[in-house]
């Protein structure tokens, strides 16, 4: 068993409008799965098309609104919806206008992830590029993807 209390949770929050408290990763869970609570604040950019070839990965929204690209088809998740993402399909996320988007992530089976996390931040901070994060899409099962789609939503 493995608790994870509020206060002893790391919370990265360099960039205000993108909040990851990390829960679980393998380590914890003897690789069953990798969880993390994200809160994207009204504007943020969220996260841009990819998908994962080992894992799938749950969405729960908490509060607000999340607009969700899955493969060719974008859609509005609400309090209380949940969405499964299965490995291998094209998706992306974003607050909907107007809205923050408070939601549970469940990455299954876990895949190392709180250092991607990390190094995100480091990026928000100035102390890692992008390039280095295209470096770990293999490490972290993190492939970014293409979506004109998605490029176009909002206008």
């Amino acid at each position: 068993m493995t608790l994870v209390r509020a206060a002893q949770a790391e919370v990265l929050d360099s960039d205000p409008s993108s909040v990851i408290t990390l829960l679980l990763d393998p380590e914890h869970t003897g690789g069953a799965l990798t969880s993390n609570r994200t809160l994207l604040k009204h504007g943020s950019d969220g996260a841009p098309p990819h998908l994962h070839t080992q894992s799938g990965e749950l969405f729960f929204i908490l509060d607000g609104a999340l607009d969700m690209l899955v493969d060719d088809k974008v859609r509005t998740l609400r309090k209380g919806d949940t969405l499964f993402v299965p490995p291998r399909t094209r998706h992306a996320f974003a607050p909907a206008d107007g809205q923050d988007a408070d939601f549970l992530v469940v990455i299954t089976p876990g895949k190392p992830r709180f250092d991607y996390y990390r190094l995100l931040e480091k990026v928000h901070q100035g102390e890692a590029t992008w390039q280095d994060v295209a470096e770990t899409q293999d490490r972290y099962d993190n492939h970014y993807v293409d979506s004109p789609l998605w490029a176009g939503r909002r206008g």
